[in-house]
């Protein structure tokens, strides 16, 4: 599977951005798939995650960012919200082969991340 992130960019605070994560390869739309980010000196922290059904969020960013997905596009979407200078970072989409994990050790692909930049 080949995941390919697109749509950061510069945004002020309390604005919006909205995500996109193609897949391709094989089977792509059978994976749960994921949102992290991480900023200079950090741990990758979770921030979504979508199974065929079920979405989770990290309580950080619950109420103001939403993950979806498009089965006939094979596109994952984090649609962000109301944004905050600490949710500036890059951001990265990830896909695992079943199941749900909070972990990006549990993730199997990952795409190359966009930049997500807040400002205040």
């Amino acid at each position: 599977v080949q995941l390919q992130a697109s749509g950061g960019g510069l945004v002020q605070a309390g604005g919006s951005l909205r995500l996109s994560c193609v897949a391709s390869g094989r089977t792509p739309n059978a994976y749960t798939m994921g949102w992290f980010r991480q900023t200079p000196g950090k741990e990758r922290e979770f921030v979504a995650t979508i199974t065929r059904s079920t979405t989770y969020y990290a309580d950080s960013v619950k109420g103001r960012f939403t993950i979806s997905r498009d089965y006939a596009k094979n596109t994952v979407y984090l649609q962000m919200n109301s944004l905050k200078s600490e949710d500036t970072a890059v951001y990265y989409c990830a896909a695992r082969l079943s199941g749900t994990s909070f972990y990006p050790q549990h993730y199997n692909y990952w795409g190359q991340g966009t930049q997500v930049t807040v400002s205040s």
